[in-house]
């Protein structure tokens, strides 16, 4: 499994996956049960978008300029924090 993106908000996670099977590949949200942690584990980071490894490279064009388009539709550009695409 190829990791597309990796941060801590579930919503924006289930948005690349729908993205990213909306034009064929398959992916993985994984993470989000550790989300039940918080306060035993680290509080950053859990979430990630896998793809299968024969799919990294199809899933990496697929969401190339997705960060600018998210920026767009809300009016500002989304904190680091939010997450960070790996591809």
């Amino acid at each position: 499994m190829y990791p597309v993106y990796h941060g801590h908000n579930p919503v924006q996670a289930h948005l690349l996956k729908h993205r990213l099977e909306a034009v064929g590949i398959p992916a993985f949200v994984l993470g989000e049960a550790l989300l039940g942690g918080m306060g035993e584990l680290p509080a950053a980071g859990f979430i990630r978008v896998c793809v299968p490894d024969d799919f990294a490279e199809a899933a990496a064009n697929a969401l190339a300029g997705w960060d600018a388009e998210a920026s767009d539709a809300v009016g500002a550009p989304l904190p680091a924090a939010e997450g960070s695409l790996l591809a």
